[in-house]
């Protein structure tokens, strides 16, 4: 008898939750050395950051029984995502900092560096020696990789679905195949 449970594995190998690990461990050391002690936004960032990584855990997870669950979750991670980057370009701009355009020579340098890099503690080490206005220049470029990693994968999910259907008909299906019909 054939299964029709798609285990998900361990999620801690997924590229997109070991980015989120990053960006929730660099945005906690920065709202508590950047941001005035008492500051809404504190809470909000750290909210954020946190919930982009806790929904990828559980989406990943839930993908065993539920695409759609899996799907609104991810879902819910891409708006938190989103959210810290606005945070972040906030910061960048109430404080008359620099932005960093696509092509600037420090956002390429982040992007590479960050296609084979997934240590938190060496992303956190780093940021430390670093300014302020650098480090939420980093975080909105690893922020904008996270966004376009999560489409990736709530669109292979899609196709997933769309190729193999859904827990409920992959239950049907091996019922019958069971039965011998």
């Amino acid at each position: 008898m054939t299964g029709f449970l798609k285990i998900a594995g361990n999620y801690t190998d997924w590229n997109v939750y070991r980015k989120s690990v990053i960006i929730c461990d660099v945005t906690e050391m920065f709202i508590r050395r950047a941001l005035p002690k008492g500051s809404r936004t504190i809470d909000q960032m750290r909210q954020a950051a946190r919930s982009c990584k806790q929904n990828i855990v559980e989406g990943i997870s839930d993908n065993t029984i539920s695409a759609e669950m899996c799907i609104r979750l991810l879902g819910v991670a891409r708006g938190s995502i989103r959210e810290l980057r606005e945070d972040y370009a906030d910061y960048l701009r109430q404080n008359n900092c620099e932005t960093w355009p696509l092509d600037d020579r420090r956002t390429q340098a982040v992007r590479r560096y960050s296609y084979q890099h997934y240590d938190p503690a060496d992303y956190v080490e780093k940021c430390r020696n670093r300014s302020d206005e650098t480090v939420a220049n980093i975080m909105l470029t690893l922020i904008y990789q996270m966004d376009a990693m999560l489409a990736k994968v709530l669109k292979a999910i899609e196709q997933d679905f769309i190729k193999q259907g859904g827990v409920k008909e992959a239950m049907a299906n091996a019922r019958r195949k069971n039965r011998g019909y």
